[in-house]
This record gives C-alpha cells, sequence and structure tokens, in this order.
C-alpha cells in the first residue's frame, strides 16, 4: 500500500488540480461533515438566513483497491431562521468517491445527505431534533434498488473558546425509522473539532470523529459497526474563505454500497471553507 510521503504530496497536489477548476465558479465552503456546526451562543434577536456553512473537499486516498482513490465533498447548512431560543437548519451535502477502475478518475459511487432540524438553546448548549436522511448510489455499474436510510434523533452542540484555542462538539443519536438494503437500526456519532491560531492569517487544527451503528443481526448476522476518522492539518484565512491542507486516517464503514465491509485508508487533500 503506497504511504510515502512523496505519494501523498502529488496526489494532493493532483487533487487540488482536479477541482480548482470548480472552486472558481462556485461558493466557499465550510465544515467537514453535512450538519449544522456549533456556534458560540444564541443570538441578539431573530433573524432569517442568520448562519451558513458550506465546503468543497478533495482527498487522496492511499488504499489498494482501485475502487478508492480520491473522495469528494460539495454542500453544507443553512439556518433558515434563527429565533433567539434556537434554529431551524437544512442540510444538503453530495459525496462522490471515485477509483481508476475505467478511467483516472471514475466517480464510481455517491451520497446524497439531506437534513432538516431544530433546536433549542440550554445556556451556551444546544439542543436539536434532527431528521436525517442519506441515500447511496452508483456510477456506470448497475444497480436498479435503493440503498438508503432515515435517522429521526437528537444532536448536542457546543462551542467553547479558551485562551484563543476555539473547540467545537457535536454528538448525535438516533433511530433508523426507515431504510432500504441496508441492516441499521440505530446510529451515534460524536464529532471534536480543535483550532488554534499560530500567525493573524493562520491556524492549526484536530479533529476526531467516530461513528457507531446498531444493526439487525438476523439480516446479516453481523454485530455493531464502528468507524472513525483523525485528522490534523493547517487553515489559511483569507478575505471572504479559508484554506484547509489536511492529512488524515480513517475507517470507512460499509466502504461500498453493496459490500458490507469496512475500508481503512490514509488520505491528504484539501478543504474551502467559508469563514
Amino acid at each position: 500500500m503506497p504511504d510515502t510521503p512523496g505519494w501523498l504530496i502529488r496526489h494532493a497536489a493532483a487533487a487540488a488540480c482536479l477541482v480548482w477548476t470548480l472552486c472558481c465558479a462556485v461558493v466557499p465552503a465550510r465544515a467537514q461533515d453535512p450538519a449544522p456546526q456549533p456556534l458560540a451562543g444564541p443570538g441578539d434577536s431573530p433573524q432569517f438566513l442568520s448562519h451558513y456553512d458550506f465546503q468543497l473537499c478533495a482527498a487522496a486516498l492511499s488504499i489498494d483497491d482501485p475502487r478508492f482513490s480520491w473522495d469528494t465533498h460539495f454542500g453544507g447548512a443553512v439556518d433558515l431562521v434563527d429565533y433567539v431560543y434556537g434554529r431551524v437548519s437544512i442540510v444538503g451535502d453530495y459525496e462522490a468517491v471515485l477509483g481508476d477502475q475505467f478511467r483516472a478518475f471514475d466517480p464510481n459511487q455517491s451520497y446524497y445527505t439531506l437534513e432538516v432540524s431544530g433546536s433549542v438553546w440550554a445556556g451556551r448548549t444546544e439542543i436539536a431534533g434532527v431528521f436525517h436522511h442519506v441515500s447511496r448510489h452508483l456510477s456506470d455499474r448497475q444497480k436498479r434498488f435503493a440503498i438508503a436510510w432515515n435517522v429521526l434523533g437528537a444532536r448536542v452542540m457546543r462551542q467553547v473558546t479558551t485562551g484563543g484555542t476555539v473547540v467545537s462538539i457535536r454528538a448525535d443519536l438516533g433511530r433508523i425509522v426507515q431504510h432500504a438494503w441496508v441492516d441499521y437500526q440505530w446510529t451515534g456519532d460524536l464529532d471534536v473539532a480543535i483550532r488554534r491560531p499560530i500567525r493573524p492569517q493562520l491556524a492549526v487544527f484536530a479533529r476526531g470523529a467516530g461513528q457507531l451503528f446498531g444493526v439487525d443481526s438476523t439480516l446479516g448476522g453481523r454485530d455493531t459497526q464502528h468507524g472513525g476518522r483523525v485528522e490534523g492539518g493547517i487553515r489559511i484565512d483569507g478575505r471572504a474563505g479559508a484554506l484547509e491542507l489536511f492529512a488524515a486516517i480513517e475507517q470507512r464503514l460499509d466502504a461500498d454500497p453493496i459490500e458490507r465491509l469496512p475500508q481503512h485508508w490514509t488520505l491528504a487533500g484539501f478543504r474551502l471553507v467559508n469563514k
């Protein structure tokens, strides 16, 4: 499996070339996961379209499997209404996984994520009710059945700033209320991100995310599934947005839509985010 620094540099540069032409025509982005990001606290007055978090991201994967060469994201979250005591948010995210089976950049599968949530503030902790939908699709491959699931759950978010370091925490727990093909019954997520400025326009960041899926053992004979990601990098702030350069290791649950098997990979890439 290729894992040398030279491999990461070459593939990160290739990812930048691949996606940069798209970057020129779209809005800057923020946030790795398709979900509202923790805020420092409630607003002072009701507002319409009060906040957004968008991302445009591409990363090269190091794994000896031609189905998995690149991982890309485009999308984000928008707060439709901030009513001081909480907010109503929507999420739309598109993730494409590329391999090199048929061509150099072969988008063989995609995830579509849609979500709506409503929250209330308890001090500086935000508690939200969430309806979350994910569907998975193949590209240039035959699949006539649906792979999708809907989650009804709760989310807790908190942002803490101490000594210039910003810590953002998000935790989710939900019940799978509808599913097709998958054997999931419930899901839980924990995401912790830390960012610390080291220069006026330069910061370092680290992030850890974990995920659990409870499954119906009568459908596939397997136990609770778990995955996660650890990421670190630098952030360069511009006038209207920021560029994040990162490296990470990840265990991806059910990486192929048809095979119910996890994949483990290292990755390096960039993310354009709004400030």
